[in-house]
């Protein structure tokens, strides 16, 4: 088989497996800010459009998930909330949250984009060790508390993040995730720990330097030429190893950072990289 017609067949592939979530994703998806009234502290910019351009999304004062449902006939349960990367300065919203959610779709997956504030944007008055945790936390306990409503698992929700989105994931995957049960808003009673995580190309943030035993089963893809993030994912991989959780790794000897889903790659093994993804979901009983 020449390498155009392989080439050919791959993309024919993911057109295929993309296209039922693509036509059911045509009518405008649902959006549910992750407060009513606003972020705590910020209500009072809660109305402030949100600027978008091409790939990025910027100018996030009333964070968000954008809910992307599989079709029923093929639903599993098992539910994710992705947190796009853009260095906290933009959100790769179409290529590392849309993509990413039509991917699960097709393969029987909720999928919940995450769109949290970002503490790097010009002028920005957020806190790079406060606000994104928060609203990540916020977006587990919101998915959790409407387990019911959207046909889901609450014992099955995990978390994905790319580059910067993947930062955020560690923010939120080795603590506790308890809820307050005091708590005036009954989401905030929730508890926000993920069931599993998935970082593709990392960043270094977020990461402790021992991984706690309770840790999250995890999932990883990297590039080996990826500079900025092949060593946090070595240091997630040896420290899992080291904790004794579960842990997949794929290295991918070339393709630099940010590879998305790998549909605008020409590199074969990133091409397919997904495929890896729902082989691990499989083996670990999500699907």
């Amino acid at each position: 088989m020449t390498r155009n017609l392989i080439k050919t067949s791959i993309i024919l592939f993911f057109l295929t497996a993309f296209f039922p979530a693509i036509s059911s994703a045509q009518n405008p998806p649902l959006v549910v800010p992750l407060w009513a009234k606003g972020a705590p502290g910020f209500e009072n910019r809660k109305d402030e459009p949100e600027q978008a351009q091409d790939w990025w999304v910027r100018n996030v004062h009333n964070p968000s998930i954008t809910v992307y449902l599989p079709p029923r006939e093929i639903a599993t349960g098992t539910a994710v909330v992705i947190c796009p990367g853009g260095g906290h300065q933009n959100l790769v919203f179409n290529a590392e949250g849309r993509d990413a959610a039509a991917y699960f779709n097709s393969i029987g997956v909720a999928a919940f984009v995450l769109k949290y504030r970002l503490a790097r944007e010009a002028n920005s008055p957020y806190s790079l060790d406060i606000h994104p945790q928060q609203d990540g936390y916020r977006a587990m306990r919101l998915v959790r508390s409407r387990a019911a409503e959207w046909e889901i698992d609450s014992s099955r929700i995990g978390i994905m993040g790319f580059s910067a989105g993947g930062e955020v994931v560690s923010m939120v995957a080795y603590g506790t995730g308890e809820g307050d049960p005091k708590a005036a808003d009954p989401v905030d009673r929730v508890n926000g720990r993920p069931d599993f995580q998935i970082l593709i190309y990392p960043g270094p943030l977020g990461i402790p330097d021992v991984i706690p035993a309770t840790a999250p089963p995890a999932f990883l893809a990297v590039a080996n030429d990826d500079n900025c993030c092949l060593p946090p994912t070595m240091k997630i991989l040896v420290g899992y190893q080291a904790a004794g959780v579960k842990v997949e790794a794929h290295i991918y000897s070339h393709g630099g950072h940010a590879f998305n889903m790998g549909l605008r790659t020409p590199l074969i093994t990133l091409q397919t990289w997904p495929q890896r993804l729902t082989d691990w979901m499989k083996d670990n009983e999500l699907l």
